[in-house]
């Protein structure tokens, strides 16, 4: 029995482990980017309107796969919002003077002059992890690569037309290498960071790794508090080393069992929440609203916990196998915080949307890199973690009485 216990669980982390990690580039879909074009457009010296602003957004959006990339093509202040709130991993933002800088490339090949290449910029969001911001700089190099090209060679082009209708006998304008070097990839790609992550936060890793240690501070811990109060009840011997004892056992209904350990839990993670705190403060991590963090790790562990000790009061020992695989083997991968929800198999997304690993990084990366900004996943972590506690609640009263109402008492046959 442990063998086939042992062999279906470590399966299983397997799947899941090497599953999302192995090839997030073939697994991404529907990740989010922002496209903010400010180009006004110019008017060239034959008193033609040019946009090349919109061609170039036209050609991001063509050369961006839309089953892979979700390119959202908004303004520059819902941009920033965006980004403030977590909700997309970075934009491409293309200058208001894009037109005129690139006209006026192709007007000072031929005519001496000072001239400025037209900028693109790749924002990059480093609060959405550094697997996020890699993803970003891959997908906006590609594209704007391909966008630089197809720029360079109408501007090139441009340019040989104007050479040609040199009227006979006038002296024909040179352009240098130099020039038709820039005039192949006019345009400069320049990476930026939005609100870039002060030193001490691991390149947006100090909340995904905070999340952990909620998450298995209230599973362990519960499974610890099960174990203990249970030998004070005299309901499982302790051993320490050689010493075995064995208490009485107590004259006390599973119900109220319960009721001990989750008030024990409770205690508990007020106390680790603050020695987390501490550790945080000893190691050098920047925490801006530590009193957010407290309430929300209170209330994450007390959410995680009591769903531990609820499993363990319905299902015995078993329980704790259903503990490690929901809080654990499930949890991890779907959790977004290494690797973006958005780069993991599909297969595996449904988990994010219960999985209680997820909802708890989301509320400590909203508290950590965004301003404790509700929309950044913050009133997910809350309500979430409200709804664990209640379905802990609803589950262990309704178990455990029915096993009292039963005469399922827990005595030695």
């Amino acid at each position: 029995m442990p063998t086939l216990v042992l062999t279906v669980l470590t399966a299983l982390l397997g799947v899941m482990y090497l599953g999302y990690v192995a090839d997030p580039e073939e697994n991404l879909h529907d990740f989010p980017i922002a496209l903010v074009n400010l180009d006004v457009g110019d008017v060239t010296s034959t008193g033609e309107r040019v946009d090349y602003g919109k061609q170039v957004a036209d050609g991001l959006i063509a050369n961006v796969p839309d089953d892979k990339i979700d390119l959202r093509v908004v303004g520059k202040a819902e941009s920033e919002q965006l980004l403030r709130n977590a909700q997309v991993y970075g934009a491409v933002i293309i200058s208001g003077d894009f037109s005129k800088r690139l006209g006026n490339l192709g007007v000072g090949s031929v005519v001496a002059g000072e001239m400025e290449r037209p900028v693109i910029t790749l924002q990059t969001n480093p609060g959405m992890g550094a697997f996020g911001t890699q993803i970003v700089h891959r997908v906006g190099d590609q594209a704007l690569a391909e966008v630089n090209k197809q720029v360079g060679d109408q501007l090139t082009g441009q340019v040989r037309d104007t050479l040609a209708q040199t009227p006979e006998g006038a002296p024909v304008p040179e352009v240098s290498g130099a020039a038709m070097l820039t005039l192949e990839s006019p345009v400069e790609v320049v990476s930026q960071e939005f609100r870039p992550l002060p030193s001490g936060t691991g390149e947006g890793l100090t909340a995904f790794f905070y999340a952990l240690l909620l998450l298995l501070a209230g599973m362990v811990g519960g499974m610890v508090i099960h174990t203990m109060v249970d030998a004070h009840l005299g309901f499982v011997p302790t051993e320490y080393g050689p010493w075995y004892v064995h208490y009485p056992t107590a004259s006390i209904s599973r119900f109220h069992t319960l009721l001990i350990k989750w008030a024990v839990m409770s205690v508990v993670s007020v106390v680790v929440s603050l020695v987390f705190l501490l550790a945080a403060r000893i190691v050098g991590m920047p925490v801006d609203n530590p009193l957010a963090l407290f309430l929300f790790s209170v209330l994450a562990m007390e959410a995680v916990g009591w769903t531990a000790l609820a499993s363990l009061a319905a299902l015995g020992t078993a329980g704790l196998l259903v503990n490690l695989v929901l809080f654990v083997i499930l949890g991890l991968p779907s959790s977004g915080g290494t690797v973006p929800i958005e780069a993991i198999p599909s297969h595996f997304v449904w988990l994010a949307d219960f999985e209680p690993m997820h909802q708890v990084f989301l509320g400590v990366r909203s508290i950590l890199y965004f301003d404790s900004s509700y929309e950044a996943g913050l009133d997910r972590g809350v309500w979430m973690s409200l709804l664990g506690i209640f379905l802990a609640v609803v589950v262990g009263v309704a178990v455990t009485k029915y096993y009292d109402y039963k005469g399922l008492h827990r005595t030695n046959a």
